[in-house]
């Protein structure tokens, strides 16, 4: 039973020794020396994640309520399920398509000046284009998870609504808002972790010294000018800031469920002027949401696939990425299982949950679950890159080493948040009858577990598949020619504006990932999930 407090225990064990490792290192000056430049990076930092966060809200609450409230069209299942895949889309092709959209030589700026003879200019290097793909990747992902409290709304209380006269706001207010407050919570402070230890984002879109965020700072501090001292202090703050948000926020966490599209039929029809706006919503984004992508299958077929296909770094880096995605992705299903059957075992009344430490133990299993949100990538590249340095282990070990850390823990938080909520229904329905029959171990897992968790076990391991194929973090430290992965693969060929070829990588990610996206899940569903 105790058995599975040893993973916890090693997470916890590892975060405290990267943690010591980065204090001792520096040279002691952390919080004595906070210079201008350091509190510039905090303050912008903090800003553009309170700004992404609140517009990433407001465009995820708009969309999930037009699509609630427009629930039959042709179409609608395919689109929410489009929109979901944003959490999985890698950041670089997000920002490589958004560049062809918006960016000076993008289609939007070509077509004004053909039109209008008016350029945009560059306006989506900055805070405006930080601010944009942030909006793209996030309230994709926050619609979905308000979409499903929406739809739980009873029709009960919609008719109540409406035999008392109440306005569109009045209904939103008093029935709509108390419905998806509780996930507005967890997904906002979910959105603004993510923004907060955002790097790919702003490295590519930031556009001067002025936009970096503590992540870049860290990654030019190491790599550019190899300012070890200060990448120290800036990590140690930003690891100090993220486990504090973690905390704070951890009682806002929520499942991330693996759930089908469904609707609430509201029994009379909308007022015209309400559906144009909500048609207007759900049109609006989905083109927004659409055109990136669109550019990228665009740009990507116009390249040369045959010369792509037959260069070194490509093959290298290709088998690189699918290697370590696959490896990443069975680890993480293997720990998020034994961390979710320790926490239930420390939640449920028939196990554990009523004795007074087995909140406290709770806690702590939940926390090393979600370190990942408290250890940003480029601040556990960085604890990699100084044990490194002292030891004397070959530089393929230690990249190994850190990308995979990197690859699981950054998964963990996705997958626990729908493993846990699943196993825990499993006991909570089959304890009692296991129990009595003696049944444990193997046959329990093959008889009750299995066949109950099958499909969200497909779903964690596409997810953890497509968050390790697309990471830039770790490698962004240890990358070289000799340890490529395509997401470093893709940032060098953009960087040497071999714009075409990039096109075609791109491309090749992109279908990547979204065949795992949806095929794997697929594969794992029951005969009944599909009828």
């Amino acid at each position: 039973m105790f058995a599975g407090l040893i993973v916890p225990l090693l997470l916890l064990a590892f975060a405290i020794a990267l943690f010591l490792t980065l204090y001792v290192t520096q040279d002691g000056s952390l919080f004595t020396s906070i210079d201008t430049h350091i509190y510039g990076l905090l303050k912008f930092t903090l800003y553009q994640a309170t700004l992404s966060t609140i517009l990433s809200l407001i465009v995820g609450v708009l969309l999930a309520w037009a699509l609630a409230h427009q629930s039959k069209f042709r179409g609608r299942s395919l689109l929410v399920a489009l929109f979901s895949s944003s959490l999985v889309l890698p950041t670089l092709i997000v920002v490589f398509g958004l560049i062809g959209i918006f960016g000076r030589n993008g289609y939007l700026n070509q077509a004004s000046l053909f039109l209008f003879d008016h350029s945009f200019g560059a306006y989506i290097y900055g805070l405006a284009g930080i601010l944009l793909a942030h909006v793209y990747l996030n309230a994709s992902f926050a619609s979905r998870a308000l979409l499903h409290s929406f739809e739980s709304i009873p029709k009960e209380k919609y008719k109540l609504t409406k035999s008392l006269n109440f306005s569109v706001l009045e209904r939103f207010l008093y029935v709509e808002y108390p419905a998806i407050k509780s996930t507005l919570f967890s997904i906002g402070s979910t959105i603004f972790l993510l923004c907060f230890t955002s790097f790919a984002v702003v490295l590519l879109l930031g556009g001067s010294p002025s936009y970096n965020t503590l992540e870049v700072a860290i990654y030019e501090a190491v790599r550019l000018d190899f300012d070890i001292g200060l990448a120290l202090k800036l990590a140690l703050i930003q690891l100090s800031i993220s486990a504090v948000l973690v905390v704070l926020s951890s009682g806002f966490r929520t499942g991330l469920a693996n759930l089908k599209t469904s609707y609430t039929l509201i029994p009379w029809k909308e007022p015209k002027i309400l559906r144009v706006l909500q048609w207007s919503i759900i049109g609006i984004f989905t083109l927004f949401f659409v055109l990136p992508l669109l550019v990228i299958v665009i740009d990507g077929l116009g390249a040369d696939f045959g010369h792509i296909f037959s260069e070194a770094l490509f093959i290298k880096s290709f088998i690189t990425s699918i290697s370590f995605a696959t490896v990443s992705s069975l680890f993480t299903v293997g720990i998020a299982l034994m961390l979710s059957n320790t926490r239930r075992n420390f939640t449920l009344q028939t196990r554990y949950g009523n004795r007074r430490w087995a909140r406290v133990v709770d806690a702590m299993v939940a926390f090393s679950g979600n370190l990942y949100l408290a250890i940003p990538s480029l601040v556990l590249g960085l604890g990699f890159f100084l044990m490194y340095q002292k030891s004397e282990g070959s530089e393929i070990v230690w990249s190994t080493t850190a990308l995979l850390t990197a690859n699981v823990l950054m998964s963990l938080p996705f997958a626990l948040s729908v493993l846990t909520p699943a196993m825990h229904k499993t006991a909570q329905r089959y304890d009692k009858l296991a129990f009595s029959l003696g049944i444990k171990g193997w046959r329990r897992w093959t008889m009750v577990e299995y066949p109950y968790l099958k499909a969200s076990l497909g779903y964690v391991f596409a997810l953890a598949f497509c968050f390790s194929l697309g990471d830039l973090g770790i490698i962004a430290l240890f990358g070289s020619d000799e340890f490529m992965t395509l997401p470093w693969y893709l940032y060098q060929l953009m960087g040497s504006y071999r714009t075409t070829d990039a096109a075609g990588v791109a491309l090749v990610m992109l279908i990547l990932v979204l065949s795992v996206f949806i095929i794997i899940p697929r594969a794992f569903q029951n005969k009944l999930d599909k009828n």
